[in-house]
């Protein structure tokens, strides 16, 4: 499951809920979810821009959601019939990028073994998505802009020009225009990007979309790990109304995960708001739901005093099977010391 945020994911996630007096535009985007002004926005710009081929930059702090918002925009497009790619340019090594992105011929470099296609050939007649695009490279910003202009790659060792018919949506969280005068990132490839520009907004500028973007997460979440949560209650929709969301649409995705799997009862009462390390104001840090989960286990191993099975014991609590339980605490690591020492605490 990707966790940008904003629309749901395409595996397994049920249609959230929408208002009856949605306007047409986000009719069209029953993958995302909200309602509010600064949402109808992108919906109307995705309206103008989704049918076309023009190249879409995706503006936005990160957890906004947009990946999802470029899938949205290659499923409403005539070219939604083959697979939108995907390349992370914060993610490779600056010397993988280039054959990630046009592709390499055996024996072109050390460890070429055979002949790899990049992501330009397999988006063909689609779209390409390039994510964190100022990340990119100084010397690969410019093969970049040449294969966008000219509509045609090189692999690299190769001495064949290949004609690519590709749609670009790129996406970035960073502020390209100081990129540019800072000279970290080129004129001229920037301005080929932003075609259309569509800013996504913080989740703390749409507060009105936070109970509908929950009750999703809750359902999702509940249902993904067997558990029978219907909803959030009134004072803990409060906390997260009131919360500042530093981390946006995926931070609210991890802490409803993790108060699903906290919760004792069919609702959840409260959620477990972070808060800055001292010293450390900026940084949050989020559980990943390995994590979650097995602090959830300890904890009502804990309060068990280490009963796994039998009345009032671990695997009744958490409503799974013995065999289940004890997998989940050998895969999860859990020991016997390590609840002993949680209980001296």
């Amino acid at each position: 499951m990707d966790k940008e945020g904003l629309p749901k994911e395409s595996s397994g996630r049920t249609e959230g809920p929408h208002s009856q007096h949605e306007a047409p535009e986000a009719a069209q985007y029953k993958e995302i979810i909200g309602n509010g002004r600064e949402m109808q926005k992108v919906f109307r710009a995705l309206s103008q821009v989704s049918f076309t081929n023009s190249t879409v930059l995706l503006l936005g702090e990160t957890g906004t959601g947009k990946e999802l918002v470029a899938r949205a925009i290659h499923l409403a497009s005539g070219r939604r019939n083959k697979p939108m790619v995907r390349v992370n340019c914060a993610a490779l090594p600056a010397t993988l990028i280039e054959s990630e992105l046009f592709g390499h011929e055996r024996g072109s470099f050390t460890g070429a073994m055979e002949r790899r296609i990049g992501k330009f050939e397999l988006a063909h007649n689609s779209t390409l998505f390039l994510d964190e695009i100022g990340e990119m490279p100084a010397d690969l910003q410019v093969k970049l802009l040449r294969a966008i202009q000219e509509r045609e790659i090189e692999r690299i060792g190769g001495t064949m020009s290949i004609k690519v018919d590709v749609r670009i949506i790129a996406a970035t969280n960073r502020d390209l225009e100081t990129e540019v005068r800072e000279g970290r990132f080129r004129s001229d490839l920037y301005y080929r990007l932003n075609v259309f520009p569509i800013t996504l907004p913080p989740l703390r500028d749409r507060r009105d979309d936070i109970p509908a973007l929950a009750s999703h997460f809750v359902t999702h979440y509940a249902k993904a790990n067997g558990r029978n949560i219907t909803r959030i209650s009134g004072s803990a929709m409060k906390e997260l109304l009131a919360y500042p969301w530093p981390g946006n649409v995926r931070e609210l995705e991890h802490l409803i995960e993790r108060s699903v799997l906290m919760a004792t009862e069919n609702v959840i009462r409260h959620i477990t708001l972070p808060v800055a390390k001292p010293g450390h104001t900026s940084e949050i840090y989020f559980k990943t739901h390995a994590e979650n989960e097995r602090d959830h286990i300890i904890a009502i191993l804990n309060k068990c005093n280490g009963k796994v099975y039998g009345p009032g014991g671990a695997a009744q609590i958490l409503q799974l099977k013995v065999g289940t339980l004890n997998s989940k605490i050998k895969k999860l690591g859990i020991t016997r010391e390590q609840i002993i020492s949680l209980q001296g605490e």
